[in-house]
């Protein structure tokens, strides 16, 4: 049967590609999506596969009802797109101003409506029930992988698959780990209240510039003086803003960044001596501050016996050499979510080409994708679930 549903995917591939430039051209920002889950479910509905929407909010859910008892599993794709401006020149490049999608989220859908379309076909020869999850809202927390499963996008399953398409792999190539794949991925503020005044006389002032700075390179000592050194964590700082002219020391200095992390008892090492270094300069220098700390989606953790499957799977894809094991990402992705209620992996599909300008990073405002990618990523994930099903 694998091999039946690999020729019809072979088969619908221009349509795959067809989807997915639909889906790049017209994208939709986290939790403003409506265009893009009706046309998903259209296109479910059209293939008789039973549909659910509004799930959580904006998800759809599909199933495929194998005509034979057996386990459930799901296959998971995101659909929504980011406040980036699209600067490709391309046929299919975005028509909503300062919208686009920079992260592939355009081709996991198509590809996962692929997926559905060719294993609807052979629905007769799969014992169980395969369950597609389009979810929105993957790349701003709280994200919607929590609502879908709250809302009952899980029910049944015993366990699932996912695929990011990734540039810095080439195509052609697929990336599995056993374990932690990915980070837990924070944000912080820091605002540091201090006293105002004439750049000529700072010994009036309590010059929260100055405390930003040393507070900055503290925040450094925290990963590399505190932590083991064969563990991970990174602490970034993306915003600093204090101050409008020349010569005015201001009133406060505002810090912005991220912390990324990989396990519990780090992420919270790391929070209390963030407060504490921030409490303890504006201490010793007359100074008010404010701490906000926002945890993100937590690590993505794979299991082992499926990634073992998702490995197999594709090694008959793309073939045993091209298959390895990545090293953690200190990226986030709400698909740790999924992992915490039921059994599965989180694989990353090779979709760079610079010949064919997909080499740009992922939220870039160049960002493409080779296409190819898409459907190496449908072989494994529809190899999966049926593996899956089988054993």
């Amino acid at each position: 049967m694998i091999e039946k549903v690999f020729s019809e995917l072979d088969a619908i591939f221009p349509e795959t590609v067809s989807l997915r430039r639909f889906f790049h051209q017209y994208p939709e920002l986290s939790f403003q999506e409506e265009k893009t889950p009706a046309k998903i479910s259209e296109y479910l509905n059209d293939l008789g596969v039973k549909t659910r929407t509004m799930v959580g909010g904006r998800g759809v859910v599909g199933i495929i009802q194998g005509e034979q008892p057996g386990k459930t599993v799901a296959i998971r794709a995101d659909f929504d797109a980011l406040p980036i401006q699209d600067e490709k020149q391309v046929p299919y490049r975005s028509k909503v101003p300062g919208v686009m999608h920079a992260c592939g989220h355009d081709a996991h859908t198509a590809l996962l409506l692929s997926v559905a379309k060719a294993l609807q076909t052979y629905r007769g020869h799969i014992k169980g029930n395969i369950v597609l999850i389009h979810q929105f809202a993957e790349e701003v927390p709280p994200g919607g992988a929590l609502p879908m499963i709250e809302d009952g996008c899980l029910d049944g399953v015993d366990a699932i698959f996912g695929t990011h398409l990734w540039t810095p792999i080439p195509v052609g190539k697929i990336a599995i780990r056993k374990g932690p794949i990915m980070a837990a991925a924070d944000n912080f503020t820091a605002v540091i209240k201090g006293k105002g005044g004439h750049g000529g006389q700072p010994h009036e002032t309590i010059d929260p510039i100055l405390i930003a700075a040393n507070y900055l390179q503290l925040l450094q000592q925290i990963p590399s003086r505190s932590i083991n050194p064969v563990e991970s964590a990174v602490i970034s700082v993306g915003s600093f803003h204090a101050g409008e002219t020349y010569n005015v020391i201001p009133d406060q200095a505002v810090i912005k960044g991220t912390v990324r992390t990989f396990k519990p008892e780090i992420q919270n090492l790391i929070i209390e001596q963030m407060e504490t270094l921030l409490r303890t300069l504006c201490l010793a220098k007359k100074a008010d501050y404010e701490f906000r700390y926002e945890k993100g989606y937590p690590p993505v953790v794979n299991h082992s016996k499926e990634t073992e499957l998702a490995a197999a799977c594709a090694k008959k894809v793309v073939g045993i050499e091209n298959v390895f094991e990545t090293d953690p990402l200190m990226v986030g992705e709400d698909f740790s979510y999924y992992l915490q209620k039921v059994p599965g992996t989180f694989f990353l599909t090779g979709a760079g080409n610079h010949e064919k300008l997909a080499s740009f990073p992922h939220h870039h405002a160049k960002f493409d994708i080779d296409e190819r990618a898409m459907l190496y990523a449908a072989k494994v994930l529809a190899a999966a679930a049926i593996q899956y099903l089988q054993n």
